[in-house]
């Protein structure tokens, strides 16, 4: 199976697999966005008229999503991505009363404590909610009572020492997939014990993706069938770990 289309159905995420493959895959920033999305907000309680914050948004596809399949609106922060092109996007899905982009930084976030009902963050969180710090400020931004979920790319089980040979060698595509980054890579439980210590939120859901190495292969494969990849690609590292450690984990917790 090659076919774009194909590759990014699955009967476990069936609001994203009615999206166009070459729009998302256009769009990509990371593996896809739709099935990260729709299985975070499995866990959620989202309502129609909710406000909701899509943090580290990149090109807004998640945000898209969320207003489109549940009626919210959204706030599409983004540090990288303009707001401008993002806007673009959003305004061609025929979503600019519901999906309002803007650029922020995750430490510096313009908005009033308590407006969002709901925060949520797709594949971006490991990159600056690792701080122990960090939950602290962004709790504050979400009604009492409101949730807060993340979806990130993270491990299966823990490890000390060296990193594994098959995700620290060089692929026969020329990339390494273990960089320096790759340490804000966590399990389920250690995330769950990162959030759940500070008595802020009250932990929900912290698990795993079922399959998750097997979806990550297929996206890979069909970015790379479609000449979409920014990057080389991850094939041979995915195939040789199996599902041993990388996959991808979520979180929701209802602020106390």
């Amino acid at each position: 199976m090659t076919n774009p289309q194909e590759l990014l159905h699955d009967p476990r995420f069936l609001r994203a697999s009615t999206y166009d493959a070459e729009w998302i895959l256009e769009n990509q920033m990371g593996p896809n966005a739709l099935w990260l999305t729709e299985w975070l907000v499995q866990a959620m309680d989202l309502r129609r008229g909710m406000r909701v914050l899509d943090l580290g948004c990149g090109k807004a596809l998640s945000s898209i999503f969320l207003a489109r399949e549940f009626g919210v609106q959204v706030w599409a922060a983004d540090l990288w991505i303009p707001p401008t092109e993002n806007w673009a996007r959003i305004q061609a899905q025929e979503l600019g009363e519901r999906v309002y982009p803007l650029r922020a930084e995750a430490h510096a976030l313009p908005f009033a404590e308590g407006f969002f009902d709901a925060i949520v963050c797709v594949d971006a969180y490991a990159y600056f909610g690792t701080d122990d710090l960090y939950l602290s400020y962004l709790h504050r931004f979400v009604r009492e009572g409101g949730s807060i979920g993340i979806v990130v790319p993270g491990l299966m089980r823990e490890f000390d020492g060296p990193v594994p040979e098959h995700l620290a060698r060089r692929q026969a595509s020329g990339g390494v997939f273990w960089g320096p980054d790759c340490w804000s890579l966590h399990t389920a439980d250690w995330w769950r014990h990162h959030w759940a210590r500070t008595g802020l939120v009250e932990v929900e859901v912290a698990d795993t993706l079922e399959g998750g190495i097997d979806l990550w292969r297929r996206w890979d494969q069909a970015v790379q069938a479609s000449g979409a990849g920014h990057f080389p690609s991850d094939a041979e590292v995915l195939e040789a770990d199996g599902g041993r450690y990388l996959g991808f984990v979520r979180m929701v917790a209802r602020r106390a």
